[in-house]
C-alpha cells in the first residue's frame, strides 16, 4: 500500500473513535494531519469537513476520512465542495470501489453505526484502492466534474476530457 498525507476530521459523534483510528493510520505509516475536532464538546460536523476538504484542494492531503455519528452529514458536506469526491464507506466492498470506480476522495465513517475493527477494514480497503485506468470509469467522473459549477471547474483547473 502507497503511503501518503492523509487529512482527519470529526465531530463530537465521531471523537471517541477518531483517535484510535489516527493512530491506525499513522500505523500503516501515513502522514495524518488531524483537523479537529480535539474534544467532546459539540461541533457543528460542516466546520471539520471544510478543513478536511481544504488540505485535499490544496495538495496537502490526498485523501481524507471523516468521522462523524452516522457517516451521513460530513459526505453530504463534502460533496458541496468543488474537487471533493465523498462516500460513505462502511463495508470493505464499498471502501475499495468507491475510489476505484468513482474516484473517491474523502471517505466516511459513523462512528455510531460500526466498530473501531470494522472501520480499520474499511479504510484499508479505501487506502490501498486506485481509481481505475479503465475508460467509462474516468468518463463518469468526468461528467461527476460537469455537475460541478462551471467557475469551480475553472477555478480548479478541472477539464473534464482529462484526468
Amino acid at each position: 500500500m502507497a503511503k501518503f498525507p492523509i487529512a482527519i476530521g470529526g465531530d463530537h459523534a465521531g471523537f471517541p473513535m477518531k483517535g484510535a483510528i489516527v493512530e491506525f493510520l499513522r500505523r500503516l505509516g501515513h502522514a495524518v494531519e488531524d483537523c479537529g475536532s480535539h474534544d467532546p464538546a459539540p461541533v457543528d460536523f460542516p466546520d471539520i469537513t471544510r478543513a478536511v476538504c481544504e488540505r485535499i484542494r490544496d495538495g496537502r492531503a490526498r485523501r481524507g476520512i471523516l468521522i462523524c455519528g452516522t457517516g451521513v452529514g460530513a459526505p453530504i458536506a463534502a460533496n458541496k465542495t468543488p474537487g471533493i469526491r465523498a462516500s460513505v464507506c462502511h463495508d470493505v466492498y464499498s471502501a475499495h470501489q468507491s475510489v476505484e470506480h468513482d474516484d473517491v476522495n474523502v471517505a466516511a465513517i459513523g462512528a455510531q453505526v460500526i466498530g473501531k475493527k470494522a472501520a480499520e477494514d474499511c479504510l484499508r480497503a479505501y487506502l490501498a484502492a486506485e481509481f481505475s485506468s479503465e475508460e467509462h470509469f474516468r468518463r463518469r467522473v468526468a461528467k461527476l466534474a460537469e455537475l460541478e459549477p462551471r467557475s469551480a471547474r475553472e477555478l480548479l483547473g478541472l477539464d473534464p476530457a482529462v484526468r
